[in-house]
């Protein structure tokens, strides 16, 4: 018998004490004694896609004539309010868990029963009336509702979070390709001198860059579009309606505002995560864009007096507890930092897709975990990167024409005329006498003057194909 403050609720092992105030009941916490682990909650996102699920599947068993109206309509009631987050109190397991996902799932059985007793008058714990098993869970397993919730959380963090950041980042990059445009600067290669270009064209290759992310988003989401739900158990649909799975991928394709389908194969959808692992794959990919991106402007805005300081950073903070004045270029650094966390979060992800023992794969809820981590890190941090730095940046333009009349690399576009070995010996003794190559080439002789003005000059470098 419970306390003043808990009641006893039983599943298949016998009872179990519940606090009283508590929608989920025992097999919840069973779990909760079996995982003290991490701390680590599910993500707030995989709760809603867990309510998502169990909202379609109440609905869709009501259309199949296969559940109680009145119960049926309670379920409804209830999963919206765990879609709204008014229950996320009540979603209380470790990440770290069974790999299958079932005692989250078991725990939404029970909110969700639990809840809707209460909207039809009965009491927590009564399973006589709405049944966590029998009635939110009917046609459905663990084992199909769990991967579903991934792909479907994982499309509503894709839709919220990170396709909106990368836009914008998108946006950022292209009008500062459009602002540069004008500003000759020297290139470089191997972290050494190469020929001129513009920095808009320099600030044109990162926007292409996250064009691209913004590809490898949409890829990633079609991939994950496909849903595991209808197969149940091990992939054979037993104990639930053949047009089940269907059914509720329509009605979770309208909450998504995402075009999603049941699986063709469900032994593929339930066996292997490699959806999953290859929508992870992406992620990687645009982490190592931002971290380009981030290091690149990093480097060039290093200084501000003596590094390359061709870029201005927007400062947003004291850089330094003991130097005065000190900036440090903590945006690019923090975009740095999450994007070596999503590469971390793949190498987990990979481990995890091989996990899949024959028709099962028994590692989602930490897949789960580290892809929502991923592209919620990926999406919040392209924003704050928008937001604090891109849209600050200025151009030091009187450093970066300093720097390019200094470069040896200028002597390039003299190699085709005069021949290489001859531009060879101009670079070489503009380097050991501290002259430039122009400086060199005029004193040399070498082509009239105003043929060699033609050929240094920066900005032809860097639109070669206007000389022929």
């Amino acid at each position: 018998m419970g306390s003043k403050n808990t009641r006893i609720e039983y599943d298949s092992m016998g009872e179990m004490e519940v606090p009283s105030d508590a929608y989920y009941g025992a097999q919840t916490a069973r779990a909760i004694e079996n995982f003290p682990i991490s701390g680590i909650r599910k993500h707030s996102l995989l709760v809603k896609a867990l309510g998502m699920i169990k909202k379609a599947a109440a609905e869709s068993n009501v259309q199949l004539g296969l559940l109680d109206k009145k119960k049926g309509a309670a379920i409804v009631k209830a999963a919206d309010e765990v879609i709204d987050g008014k229950l996320d109190d009540h979603f209380v397991l470790d990440v770290f868990q069974t790999g299958s996902g079932t005692s989250s799932n078991m725990n939404t059985n029970e909110v969700i029963a639990n809840r809707a007793n209460e909207i039809i008058g009965a009491k927590k714990g009564d399973k006589s009336g709405v049944h966590p098993n029998d009635h939110v869970n009917m046609g459905q397993s663990s084992n199909d509702v769990y991967p579903t919730a991934l792909h479907v959380s994982a499309i509503l963090a894709i839709n919220n979070i990170l396709l909106p950041g990368l836009k914008n980042l998108e946006k950022a990059l292209s009008a500062k390709a459009k602002e540069f445009d004008k500003i000759v600067k020297i290139g470089r290669t191997h972290l050494q001198d190469a020929t001129p270009i513009r920095l808009g064209q320099e600030f044109s290759g990162y926007a292409s860059m996250i064009t691209h992310s913004i590809k490898r988003t949409e890829y990633a989401r079609e991939e994950l579009s496909e849903l595991a739900i209808g197969g149940t158990a091990v992939g054979t649909g037993i104990n639930t309606h053949p047009k089940f799975g269907g059914l509720v991928a329509k009605r979770l394709s309208a909450m998504t505002k995402t075009k999603l389908r049941e699986a063709d194969n469900h032994f593929e959808a339930q066996g292997s995560k490699d959806a999953i692992v290859s929508a992870s794959g992406q992620l990687k990919t645009i982490a190592v864009s931002l971290m380009k991106i981030a290091n690149d402007i990093r480097w060039l805005g290093s200084g501000p007096r003596c590094g390359i300081g061709e870029l201005l950073i927007p400062p947003v903070q004291p850089g330094s507890s003991i130097m005065p004045g000190k900036v440090n270029p903590v945006i690019p650094e923090a975009v740095c930092q999450v994007a070596a966390q999503v590469m971390g979060n793949d190498l987990t992800i990979t481990i995890g897709g091989q996990f899949g023992n024959f028709e099962l794969n028994v590692m989602m809820p930490v897949k789960g975990h580290n892809l929502l981590q991923s592209i919620e890190l990926l999406g919040k941090v392209s924003q704050v990167f928008v937001d604090k730095c891109i849209k600050g940046i200025k151009a030091d333009k009187k450093r970066c024409e300093e720097m390019i009349e200094k470069s040896l690399a200028m002597c390039t576009s003299l190699a085709p005329v005069i021949g290489y070995d001859a531009t060879a010996k101009i670079a070489k003794e503009a380097y050991e006498t501290g002259k430039t190559v122009r400086e060199v080439a005029l004193e040399k002789k070498v082509l009239p003057e105003a043929k060699l003005k033609e050929l240094l000059d920066p900005w032809s470098m860097t639109e070669p194909g206007t000389n022929k």
